[in-house]
């Protein structure tokens, strides 16, 4: 049986600057953001929902989620980036 690729797919939340998903755009990722999502300020619980609602793995460098991550939540994967540690390019 032949298996398909997936290609991953994010969600960037309202911490991670606009200007890292017009790069990842750029390069043919399929990114959305919590602004064009019309989830700004929403509880991480629905961001992360949303997310796996999307099938969409979250981006953050809030460290609130690394919480989330540890309890028995479902959600397609959470990646952190502390913030202040990476640049942008």
């Amino acid at each position: 049986m032949r298996r398909l690729a997936r290609t991953m797919r994010f969600h960037l939340d309202e911490h991670v600057p606009h200007a890292i998903a017009e790069g990842l755009r750029r390069r043919g990722i399929d990114v959305t953001t919590t602004v064009e999502a019309g989830i700004r300020s929403a509880s991480d619980d629905v961001h992360l929902a949303y997310a796996l609602e999307q099938r969409r793995v979250i981006v953050t460098n809030d460290p609130d989620f690394l919480v989330l991550a540890q309890q028995d939540m479902p959600h397609m994967g959470i990646a952190y980036c502390d913030q202040g540690r990476r640049s942008i390019g």
